[in-house]
Order: structure tokens, then C-alpha cells, then sequence
């Protein structure tokens, strides 16, 4: 079982991910700095979330010296497509029509930061999305918040409700940290 031994740091302004970590029954504070999340055009789905989510992780370099600093990167992926979050409505409803009768992956990478040690993972779950009409994705984008999320939805709330067949995976993986591997990831880091 894992055991709090010294100060968390959650480097994410992810509602989702404050709240995941909380039900783990964590004890962590959040702190945000701002990252370039550009990435190499070369890097497969897996190898990007990871990337980003080291660059995140490498800018906590004071924090690191007396706390272990968590950071997360999530995208989505259809087609070879990478989808991250949209730019606008319009980039939203444009997402939300490729992904709609589809199956997408969602990937996260996750990091763990202290002092000089650098560990990160990743996990990936297949999404079934039925066909959405466009009267649903209009709803979605102009009553609910797709511009914060990758892929322009949240398996958390409306359009994750009514539109999600199946998946296969991890489900706070597609929220945006996958619980399950992170748990393990924490118990079995060397301080």
C-alpha cells in the first residue's frame, strides 16, 4: 500500500485530474507553470504524451529538490490524427464529427519528478463513440466545456454519457490519469 511519506506536488490545472487525485486520497498541492507543448512531428501517439508530459515535469526544477511533482499530458489519437484540445468552436465541432461512429485511442503519459529522478509511463484506451447528430454536437459545444479537453469531449460528462458505447481500458485514463498505474507507479518509486 502506498504511503504519503513527504510533500506531492500535481503541476495541472486539470479539474479532472485534481479530483482523481483526491478520491486516491492524496494529499497534494497544485502548481502550474506555463510549458511550450510542441512536440517532434516523428513521435507516435504513446511517445508524445510521454514527451510533453517530461517537458511539464523538467520545469519544476527547484520544486523537485523537496517534493515529488506529478505532471500529465492526454491526447487523442484517430486515423493517425493527433487531436489535441480545440482552438474554437468551430475546431470542436469539426473533432467531434471525425470521432462520431468511431473508435479513437486516448493516450496519457505520466511523469514522476524528484530531485535528479525521472519516471514516466503511459496508458491507452480505445474509445467507441455511436453516431452523433449534429444537433447533439452543437448541444455539447455551446452548453458544455470541449475546449479544455483532448478530442473536444469529456467521458465525464454529457456527450461521455450519452455517445460512449464501450472501451477498452482504462476509464480515468480517458479523464486524463490513469489511476490504476499511477497508484503503482507511486508505490513502487525510489525516494
Amino acid at each position: 500500500m502506498y504511503k504519503q511519506t513527504f510533500p506531492l506536488i500535481l503541476a495541472s490545472k486539470s479539474p479532472r485530474r485534481q479530483e482523481l487525485m483526491q478520491a486516491m486520497g492524496l494529499d497534494f498541492n497544485v502548481l502550474l507553470k506555463d510549458v511550450d507543448e510542441s512536440y517532434p512531428e516523428h513521435l507516435s501517439p504513446a511517445e508524445i504524451a510521454c514527451y510533453i508530459s517530461e517537458k511539464k515535469a523538467l520545469a519544476f526544477t527547484e520544486e523537485r529538490l523537496n517534493s515529488l511533482v506529478i505532471t500529465a499530458d492526454t491526447i487523442v489519437a484517430y486515423n493517425g490524427e493527433i487531436m489535441g484540445k480545440p482552438a474554437d468552436a468551430a475546431a470542436a465541432r469539426e473533432m467531434l464529427v471525425k470521432l462520431s461512429g468511431t473508435v479513437h485511442q486516448v493516450y496519457t503519459g505520466v511523469s514522476l519528478a524528484y530531485k535528479d529522478q525521472l519516471k514516466t509511463f503511459y496508458d491507452m484506451t480505445e474509445v467507441w463513440f455511436r453516431v452523433i447528430t449534429e444537433e447533439e454536437i452543437a448541444h455539447y459545444v455551446n452548453n458544455f466545456n470541449p475546449f479544455d479537453k483532448a478530442g473536444s469531449y469529456g467521458i465525464q460528462d454529457w456527450l461521455g454519457f450519452v455517445a460512449v458505447e464501450k472501451i477498452t481500458g482504462s476509464y480515468t485514463n480517458v479523464m486524463g490519469l490513469p489511476t490504476e498505474k499511477l497508484y503503482t507507479a507511486l508505490s513502487n518509486f525510489q525516494y
